[in-house]
């Protein structure tokens, strides 16, 4: 806890201003257009709508549907209009350009052959044949101004432009009002409409993000401290030991997942997208490197959010200690590891945050512990904006590394009293959480670990049943109702099967299915972490994520970080027979309310862990020897 000055001065003296000459610029550009053409924007005649739907209706229909009385006025039934002045942040998404274009040459980056193959673009590449384009740009800027927003900011990749306004502003900007009401012990607003732009902006607008704080982004993780501060609760080698599922350091997971002769990732920058205040974390995690012999990291904290914002939230801790040591012991240490903090969970905030470490290019792995009912993004232009991000991840050769949630199959169905996910109300309706749907991220799940005198022996799907919610909320409030602790998986209700999952996932099936792959996510089987001069052991698919990540930081490096965004190649070589040593297939457990619930594991890829879980020594090898794999 005396280390607070590493992520305070190096935040202080590696931030990049949010603002980008960009900006600038294209102010000058809106300042000047003609008369004629201003007027084209701000012609009221004609409006069209955007990828940001109507929020409270679908607020109202939920809180309805489960209210235990028909005649009872729901909360978001009885909500008041926002004060016309009551300020709020917008995150407008474009779209980008020459998407076909770009789509090709993700499939050709990937394939053998091709003029494109194996050629990662700059993010000036990118955005000079990708991006919206400067005009398109210029004529957003003009809208907004007319509309009344101020602080007007555009992101270096010019996907994102945001500013800040009021009600009275985003109603004349996108045509609907915002109305505010309690959900979960929040006070929260929605939109009442769809978000509309007008006509000349039809095809440059995708979404405006920040028009509801209903939905925001959850943490993916169990914490259970331990009987005595300061005590680890790993797993202890015994002689001839029965196979068990037990608490493990970080630090033994590679040694778990047989790394053998794997260098550490000492040359490969790490990524972490966060919010709040990190420095408490970055002093857990020295306090963990010192306890565990490992080098001291080199961290770096990038904020994404706006000027001024509020960046004090630690409620998170748990979490970023989580990924922090989980990254840094799977990968024996790397060469930087980047928090990318949003000021707060908000589903805008987290996009930011992807896009900042997107744009700046930094970092080969970046790991996403978080995420949201796939609904609930779709609904509001999130999951839109984002599979934008993660496209030009693909293009520059960066992977996300995404948990699939805790939720099971139930990441959309929530408690009335606290909002968490994982109440079957309905046990036969499955959904599954974004971002780890996207097909341009690597999704993974979650595993209970069983582990014979130290050493791996086997893995089942990650599912505990149902266990009362417990304590929400930094004031004590307390939830009885019961959700589902077990791994996300399943298939997108809005993804399209990417190519590379043809012939793998289930007959019938044409949407996007996750996860690709599976590591420890198990209460029982998870990491003990420091936090706060105390120890305790934390589980879920938060903890799968960043094994992952870490493990694939270890492969950058020993492949001179030339590797690629790796999921054609997964479902390309892993299901041959002859690669079995490649993996961990995992065949025993579910992912429901119940056996007879969700979906069940099988021999090959599955719904619920995906491959299972990689020996990382072996598949080293053989990405060392396989010229083609995720180049």
């Amino acid at each position: 806890m005396k280390s607070e000055i590493s992520a305070k001065v190096l935040a202080a003296n590696f931030a990049i201003p949010q603002a980008s000459a960009l900006s600038l610029a294209l102010s000058l550009v809106f300042a000047s257009l003609s008369a004629t053409s201003y007027a084209a924007v701000a012609d009221n005649s004609a409006w069209v709508t955007t990828k940001t739907q109507a929020f409270l209706p679908q607020v109202q229909a939920n809180q309805k549907s489960v209210a235990a009385d028909a005649s009872v006025v729901t909360p978001a039934a009885s909500a008041v209009q926002l004060a016309q002045g009551e300020p709020v942040h917008v995150t407008l998404s474009l779209n980008l350009r020459n998407e076909a274009k770009l789509d090709k040459f993700l499939q050709d980056l990937r394939t053998p052959g091709t003029a494109s193959y194996g050629k990662f673009l700059t993010p000036a590449q990118f955005a000079a044949e990708y991006a919206p384009s400067e005009k398109d740009v210029a004529k957003v800027l003009a809208h907004l101004s007319k509309s009344g927003f101020v602080n007007i900011q555009v992101a270096p990749n010019r996907q994102l432009v945001t500013a800040d306004g009021t009600a009275a502003t985003v109603q004349t900007g996108f045509r609907t009002a915002l109305k505010r009401f309690q959900q979960g012990g929040r006070n929260v607003f929605a939109n009442t409409d769809a978000a509309q732009v007008p006509a000349a902006l039809s095809g440059i607008v995708g979404s405006v993000l920040g028009l509801q704080n209903v939905a925001i982004a959850q943490t993916h993780h169990r914490w259970v401290q331990a009987p005595e501060a300061g005590v680890s609760a790993q797993a202890k080698v015994t002689v001839n030991a029965t196979p068990v599922a037990t608490a493990h350091s970080p630090v033994q997971f590679p040694a778990i997942y047989s790394v053998g002769t794997t260098p550490t990732a000492s040359n490969t920058v790490v990524g972490i997208i966060s919010a709040g205040d990190l420095s408490p974390t970055i002093t857990d995690l020295q306090t963990f490197t010192t306890a565990k012999g490992l080098p001291t990291v080199n961290t770096l904290v990038v904020k994404t959010g706006p000027a001024g914002a509020d960046y004090s939230d630690t409620s998170g801790q748990v979490e970023w200690n989580l990924d922090s040591q989980t990254i840094t012991g799977t990968s024996g240490g790397v060469k930087q590891l980047v928090f990318y903090a949003s000021p707060d969970m908000s589903f805008s905030g987290i996009t930011a945050a992807y896009n900042r470490a997107v744009t700046d290019n930094v970092a080969k792995v970046i790991n996403v512990s978080l995420g949201g009912c796939e609904s609930d993004t779709h609904s509001d232009g999130t999951q839109a904006a984002d599979d934008n991000v993660f496209k030009q991840a693909v293009a520059q050769g960066q992977t996300f590394s995404i948990s699939t949630g805790d939720a099971g199959t139930y990441n959309c169905q929530v408690s009335s009293i606290s909002g968490a996910p994982g109440v079957p109300k309905s046990k036969t309706t499955y959904d599954v959480s974004e971002p780890a749907s996207s097909p341009y991220v690597i999704a993974v799940g979650g595993t209970t670990l069983y582990t014979n005198s130290g050493a791996y022996s086997s893995e089942t799907v990650w599912n505990e049943g149902l266990s009362a919610i417990g304590t929400y909320d930094d004031a004590g409030d307390y939830d009885a109702t019961k959700r589902l602790w077990a791994t996300g998986g399943g298939y997108s209700k809005y993804e399209t099967a990417p190519s590379y999952q043809t012939g793998v996932i289930a007959a019938g099936k044409t949407t996007r299915g996750l996860p690709d792959i599976a590591f420890d996510a198990a209460s029982a089987s998870g990491a003990t972490i420091y936090y706060n001069n105390q120890t305790g052991t934390v589980g879920g698919t938060s903890l799968a994520a960043p094994i992952f990540s870490g493990v694939w930081a270890r492969l950058q490096s020993a492949n001179s970080n030339a590797l690629g965004f790796p999921a054609a190649s997964f479902y390309k070589y892993f299901p041959v027979a002859a690669n079995a040593s490649l993996l961990h297939d995992v065949t025993s457990g579910t992912n429901g309310a119940s056996s007879l619930y969700g979906y069940k594991a099988a021999a090959g890829w599955d719904a619920t862990t995906g491959f299972g879980s990689l020996n990382i020594g072996n598949l080293n090898t053989f990405v060392k020897n396989t010229s083609d794999f995720a180049r």
